[in-house]
């Protein structure tokens, strides 16, 4: 059963890439998470020879592994947006500064069929660095962000990928006890701005890596 789920989510993942290549994404397909880490290293990175590096909010990016590769490598300028114990004002001031680096890395929260990266953020910065600052910009896909309308998207997006990272941060919204969103007012809300990408713009700026397994949220 393994085998023929691997062949079917190819088959998916292969129409989107398709669709995705045609709105002027570079897209890549791989099998596993691992792969994924090694094609961004040996194959995206050297590609591109980026002197700076940083990263947006992503589960997926952190499954990877290549959180853990990158963070302490002396051959970028890091800015680790991740780092703990930062002040909210040297936070903030870090993933300002992570919208200039020539490579930026995170995940999405739906890909369409139709080729389109839809996304919800709290803060802005992964978003705002999607669409412009950094020079490149890679996607981490799993295939359970696959949706097939933008309608789809924004159904997953609010009453799943949103309450669940409320759990996941422990922010006091009301999704945490619901599981669904409320439309809250709450002071902690993570769902604040959304971008629907339906291009690439410069062509292959953003470069998108489906993972033929379930990654993120």
């Amino acid at each position: 059963m393994t085998d023929t789920l691997k062949q079917y989510w190819n088959l998916r993942l292969t129409e989107v890439q398709n669709v995705l290549e045609g709105n002027n994404f570079e897209a890549f397909i791989v099998d596993s998470k691992d792969e994924a880490k090694n094609l961004v290293l040996n194959r995206i990175i050297p590609a591109l020879s980026p002197k700076s590096i940083s990263w947006g909010g992503s589960v997926t990016f952190k499954d990877t592994g290549l959180y853990e590769v990158l963070k302490n490598s002396p051959q970028f300028s890091i800015l680790d947006t991740y780092e703990k114990n930062l002040s909210q004002e040297e936070m903030l001031e870090r993933r300002r500064q992570a919208l200039l680096v020539d490579l930026f890395i995170t995940g999405t929260n739906a890909v369409t069929d139709t080729g389109k990266l839809v996304n919800l953020d709290m803060i802005g910065n992964r978003v705002a660095a999607l669409t412009f600052g950094p020079k490149n910009v890679v996607i981490l896909v799993g295939r359970n962000k696959m949706v097939s309308e933008v309608d789809d998207a924004l159904m997953r997006i609010k009453n799943f990928a949103a309450p669940a990272n409320t759990v996941r941060l422990g922010k006091k919204n009301p999704c945490l006890k619901s599981g669904y969103c409320e439309e809250c007012q709450s002071r902690e809300r993570i769902c604040n701005t959304w971008t629907i990408h339906e291009k690439s713009f410069p062509k292959g700026r953003i470069k998108v890596v489906l993972i033929n397994e379930d990654l993120g949220l």
